[in-house]
């Protein structure tokens, strides 16, 4: 077994993930994130309206007390003496009732700023969020659904060793049409197997 000292888990290559704060800027932030409708109607089941400051607090309330591990993903501090720099997105992995925790998994969902979204920082946020699972909360199988139209999202978690699992066929109607939810999931193992094959090729 490898040798173990302590270290800081909410810091990865390139991200810092922190608490959500009851502060303004975090208000505007998560607002600025859930206004989005463009990036909602890749992620959202519900039917799209304008967001209020009302239904982002709640969400942000949510994010901070009701996920397994909520944060604010961000860049990494300018000064010394900050926890974090610049805000650029919400990460949570789902917390299960007591009576389902013995099952050992979770729900994966993100979001990342839209001028951000072009980058690397979700594809590294997803990492670290496996990371996390497997590593610190000892969770078996990490899951999540994608839109079958939003083909940024099909290639990125199949890039990343994800593996579809099935289709709830035409469950979703959007723009004028019917969409599938393809059904996404990966387990311990399968992420162990990909670390070592990485460090492997390092």
């Amino acid at each position: 077994m490898p040798v173990t000292k302590p270290f800081d888990p909410f810091r990865s290559k390139l991200l810092v993930y922190r608490a959500v704060n009851e502060s303004p800027e975090d208000e505007a932030f998560v607002h600025s994130i859930q206004r989005d409708a463009e990036a909602q109607s890749g992620s959202s089941y519900g039917l799209l309206r304008p967001e209020s400051m009302k239904a982002s607090n709640e969400f942000k309330e949510h994010i901070a007390e009701k996920c397994l591990l909520g944060a604010i993903i961000c860049l990494p501090p300018i000064n010394d003496g900050e926890v974090a720099g610049e805000p650029v997105g919400i990460i949570c992995l789902k917390s299960n009732p007591p009576r389902h925790a013995h099952h050992r998994w979770t729900d994966v969902s993100i979001d990342i700023a839209k001028k951000y979204r072009r980058e690397v920082y979700e594809d590294e946020a997803i990492r670290r969020g496996l990371w996390y699972s497997f590593q610190m909360a000892g969770l078996h199988r990490v899951q999540l659904g994608v839109f079958s139209f939003n083909e940024g999202a099909l290639k990125l978690y199949e890039k990343l060793g994800f593996k579809e699992e099935g289709r709830q066929r035409e469950m979703m109607w959007f723009n004028g049409g019917w969409h599938d939810l393809v059904l996404y999931g990966m387990l311990e193992h399968e992420w162990r197997e990909i670390q070592m094959k990485s460090r492997k090729e390092a």
